[in-house]
C-alpha cells in the first residue's frame, strides 16, 4: 500500500540540521514512530511531498531549505512584552520567566505559540516567537514503518485515533472505529 491522501503513515527517521552530517535534533525510532494522517496538512507540505507514493519499508532521505520548512529567522517575531502580563497574584514566577525558558502563550486571536525568553528588563520581557528550527535547513533520513487505510472517523476528524493510546486532542482514549473520540469534531 502506497502513501497517498487519507492513509495513516508511520515513519522512523533522524532529523539533522544543515545537511546529512549535521547535528541530530530529533530521532524517531520503531517503538514510537511518527504516525499521522497523510494529506491533511498536519505536516510541512514539502515533507509530505517527499514521501508521497512510498510504501512500507521504503527508505527516504531529503532536505528542506528554511523557506520550505520553518522560514528564516524574523526580527518581527522578537518582541518586548510588558512584564506585568507574566504576573500571577501580583508576582512574577521567576522559575518560569527566566532567560532561555520557553513559555507557552497565546496571541490576540487565541492562537497558541511558544516564546523563548531572551532578556528580562525592569518593565519588559524580550521574547522570541520564531520556530526553534527557523533559519535551518532540515535533513530527514528514515524509513516508512507502516501505511494503512484511515478509518472514516479519522478522515472526518482530520487526524489519527490510535488504538489504546491517548487521543491527539487530549480527549481520552480512542480506538479506531469505536466512535468514542472526545475531540468535539
Amino acid at each position: 500500500m502506497n502513501i497517498e491522501e487519507n492513509k495513516v503513515v508511520s515513519l522512523t527517521y533522524e532529523l539533522r540540521v544543515n545537511d546529512e552530517k549535521g547535528e541530530i535534533v530529533e530521532k524517531v525510532e520503531q517503538q514510537a514512530p511518527l504516525t499521522f494522517l497523510y494529506g491533511r496538512g498536519n505536516l510541512l507540505p514539502d515533507f509530505e511531498a517527499n514521501i508521497d507514493g512510498l510504501k512500507k519499508g521504503d527508505p527516504f532521505s531529503f532536505s528542506l531549505v528554511p523557506e520550505k520548512a520553518y522560514g528564516q529567522v524574523s526580527s518581527e517575531a522578537i518582541v518586548d512584552l510588558p512584564k506585568n502580563i507574566f504576573e500571577i497574584d501580583g508576582k512574577i514566577d521567576e522559575s518560569l520567566v527566566k532567560i532561555g525558558n520557553t513559555i507557552p502563550m497565546q496571541d490576540n486571536s487565541g492562537n497558541r505559540l511558544n516564546g523563548t525568553v531572551l532578556e528580562i528588563a525592569d518593565e519588559t520581557v524580550k521574547m522570541d516567537f520564531n520556530h526553534p528550527l527557523a533559519g535551518d535547513t532540515l535533513h530527514f533520513k528514515g524509513e516508512v514503518a507502516g501505511v494503512r487505510n484511515a478509518t472514516e472517523e479519522e478522515i472526518s476528524h482530520g487526524h489519527i485515533h490510535q488504538g489504546g493510546g491517548t487521543h491527539p486532542c487530549g480527549g481520552g482514549e480512542s480506538n479506531p472505529g469505536e466512535g468514542n473520540c472526545n475531540c468535539g469534531q
